[in-house]
């Protein structure tokens, strides 16, 4: 289909008729798409109907004591395996790893840090520093209770010159002496001290108010050193500490694993919220073509990672509830504007990349329909994203920021005006110097609808007089796609992918000029400015960031600078989705649960699955 020549349609028409000739009705082949906000109503499309979910159960009947919850883990691969917050590398083990390794820390339903969790924060912002304290009655699975050695032993491990993970990043690097650390120049991090058998200080280079968030500095895990410091660290991730046996405090333990197939946990006696009411919960790998069937034949009370591909087919499933809620994600499309200087950890634009022209950025973006992508290919757990700070994110997200919808006319009009014209008569614009402009699109393949949204997105292109090709003319593999995207791989002129935001919504991380990640190579003062803002690294004459109201107006103007600018361009937003049979009670999926629920209070109210 990738080489296939449509004719010149409306952006709706080109796109029922791509789905119907490729199939569409899956989804796309990248990791971490985003959120489900609502949508601003397209040009000459309905609204993109995006469906609203529930994010609890109440189902009827009391709750027995014990029983077994049976959960499908949905995935074509076998998981990893690997059972630690410091060495676990993807979705699948994070997952699995819910019921037993939990973060120390508890948070709200802005994802800021509390102190109901395992683990209590003193963030002292004059001083640089933060207290971690150990709160009463927090124990390993083994009855070892936690203690000060185990909150050092994960930063030590991560630290380490013989640590296999990929954690040891900016935020470990901010701890005073870690890098001396981690080079062999010192046996021990300067900066972190241990005040008693509960509690540590840790000593940073900078604060900011992110720190506050979850995943935004602080480290949130902890690693049982009286189980694993007689394992060299170079081997953790090997051991079978890690991959058979785990020990954590969540409210369940690891009993048995399978690996590769699935896991059986029982209830955690000392897990310091309460015993939990179920005996046992057993998380199995099942493949996307077969979990609908399994659900129908009651085989499993819950569905993780769910394909939304699939939704049509179980959304009105007898005996099930739909949960859904946003992703803290969101997929873009994104233009390449320079290189990565490797030796200074910094971008290099380029003012003569062919993608430089920002009204050639802002004319791509107008020419999509992103909403009827959402409609047509996504049973409407989609919709057009406007920026990229996802809507989860209440305080920041700027609702206002128009982002780009469709709009073929103003797309035409930005390239007339910008200069970019069809010389030679052929169809097909040419750049501002009158050269031969053909634009190299990288989209990775995976999933029924990876190629038909790919020829629909360059079809779209075409109405408008771009000639875009797909690099390499195909669809590429998953990780050959990072790979030639991350190494400024001179075939990639523009490309489709997508960011996980985890829980904080500060953009530096891909955007900054010092990040790897940024992968577009795009950086500007002014955008300098704006992430310094965000980030703290501000004068106090100049505003201060600690200010929530100020922080929200920085995020804001943010967001209407980087729409404006165009690195890249987000298409959608997106929900996931979770089946969960009748028979479960006290089940909050939300991001604002009440944290006296989890795992521990959830029960079943009768023996076997409801399919009726």
């Amino acid at each position: 289909m990738s080489k296939r020549k449509l004719g010149l349609l409306t952006g709706s028409a080109a796109l029922a008729l791509i789905l119907a000739a490729c199939g569409g009705g899956s989804d796309e082949g990248t990791e971490s798409s985003a959120n489900g906000g609502d949508g601003a109503a397209s040009e000459g499309t309905e609204e993109s109907g995006v469906v609203e979910f529930e994010t609890a159960v109440t189902n009827e009947g009391e709750a027995m004591d014990g029983g077994t919850l049976n959960v499908a883990l949905v995935t074509s691969s076998p998981f990893q395996g690997l059972f630690s917050l410091e060495l676990y590398e993807d979705g699948y083990d994070s997952r699995l790893m819910q019921f037993a390794i939990e973060e120390i820390f508890s948070t709200d339903e802005n994802f800021q840090i509390t102190n109901d969790g395992a683990v209590s924060l003193d963030f002292d912002q004059e001083a640089k520093t933060a207290t971690l304290t150990v709160n009463e009655g927090v124990t390993w699975s083994d009855g070892e209770p936690m203690t000060s050695e185990d909150l050092l032993y994960s930063y030590e491990v991560i630290g380490s010159p013989d640590y296999t993970g990929i954690r040891y990043d900016s935020t470990m690097t901010n701890i005073v002496g870690m890098e001396e650390y981690n080079s062999g120049e010192a046996d021990t991090i300067s900066g972190i001290t241990v005040n008693d058998d509960k509690s540590i200080t840790i000593q940073y280079l900078e604060v900011h108010p992110g720190m506050l968030q979850s995943g935004g500095g602080i480290w949130s895990g902890a690693m049982p050193k009286h189980q694993l410091e007689n394992i060299a660290i170079k081997d953790l991730e090997s051991s079978d500490e890690i991959r058979k046996n785990p020990i954590g405090f969540g409210p369940f333990a690891v009993s048995n694993v399978v690996p590769g197939e699935s896991v059986e946990f029982v209830a955690n006696e000392y897990y310091y919220k309460g015993v939990p009411k179920l005996d046992k919960v057993v998380v199995e790998v099942v493949p996307p073509e077969s979990i609908v069937a399994a659900l129908q034949n009651g085989e499993y009370d819950i569905a993780l990672s769910m394909p939304t591909d699939e939704y049509p087919t179980f959304a009105d499933l007898p005996g099930y509830t739909i949960l859904g809620r946003q992703e803290l994600a969101y997929t873009y499309i994104g233009f390449k504007l320079g290189e990565w200087d490797a030796e200074n950890s910094e971008v290099v634009p380029n003012p003569d990349a062919k993608m430089s022209s920002k009204e050639l950025r802002q004319a791509m973006g107008y020419a999509i329909d992103n909403n009827a992508v959402a409609t047509q290919f996504y049973n409407g757990l989609r919709s057009n994203a406007n920026s990229a700070i996802a809507p989860v994110f209440e305080d920041f997200w700027a609702e206002d920021v128009e982002g780009y919808s469709y709009d073929p006319d103003k797309a035409a009009q930005l390239l007339d005006d910008a200069g970019f014209e069809d010389v030679d008569g052929d169809g097909f614009r040419e750049d501002q110097n009158g050269e031969e402009l053909v634009i190299n699109f990288a989209s990775m393949a995976g999933g029924d609808t990876a190629e038909p949204i790919a020829e629909y997105y360059m079809q779209s292109w075409k109405q408008v007089g771009l000639n875009v090709q797909l690099t390499d003319g195909r669809l590429l593999e998953f990780n050959s796609f990072y790979d030639r995207v991350e190494a400024d791989d001179e075939a990639i002129d523009i490309y489709q992918a997508a960011w996980g935001t985890g829980t904080d919504p500060n953009p530096e991380g891909l955007y900054g000029r010092n990040s790897a990640f940024n992968y577009t190579r795009w950086a500007t003062d002014e955008n300098d400015a704006f992430l310094d803002n965000i980030s703290g690294r501000t004068s106090d004459d100049e505003g201060d960031a600690w200010d929530k109201e100020w922080l929200s107006e920085q995020y804001r103007e943010w967001q209407a600078y980087f729409s404006e600018e165009a690195p890249i361009i987000p298409t959608l937003f997106r929900n996931e989705v979770l089946p969960v049979n009748d028979r479960v009670a006290n089940y909050d999926w939300g991001y604002d649960a009440d944290p006296s629920f989890g795992w521990h209070a959830v029960g079943v109210t009768q023996d076997e699955a409801i399919t009726e």
